[in-house]
């Protein structure tokens, strides 16, 4: 996907070629900034950027956006790392999703 791209495009210019089409701004905005802090800078100026290791960026920011925004949930281990990556990116208006396990405990009570 990414193999054979030139290293002269700028760092912030680097995300918008990932964006998927039906993603909205405010996710868009979200999942650009966490794929952003998470760049090496040393990506960008390689030619040809190396694939394996964006394209394993781009399914971690997926994976946390996703969770965000979706509910989704995945193993314990891989939501710790993505919410480590994210720490201190600030998200407005974050929904709250309530899991299956959540709902059965609260009705055995």
């Amino acid at each position: 996907m990414v193999a054979g791209m030139v290293g002269e495009v700028e760092e912030a210019e680097f995300p918008e070629r990932f964006r998927s089409y039906s993603e909205n701004e405010r996710h868009w905005q979200a999942r650009r900034e966490f794929i952003l802090r998470n760049l090496s800078p040393d990506w960008v100026e390689e030619a040809p950027w190396p694939a394996g290791r964006i394209d394993h960026l781009l399914s971690l920011s997926m994976v946390w956006a996703n969770h965000l925004f979706l509910g989704c949930s995945y193993s314990k281990d891989l939501l710790d790392k993505v919410i480590e990556m994210a720490e201190g990116i600030e998200v407005e208006d974050v929904p709250h999703f309530t899991t299956r396990d959540e709902i059965m405990k609260k009705h055995q009570h």
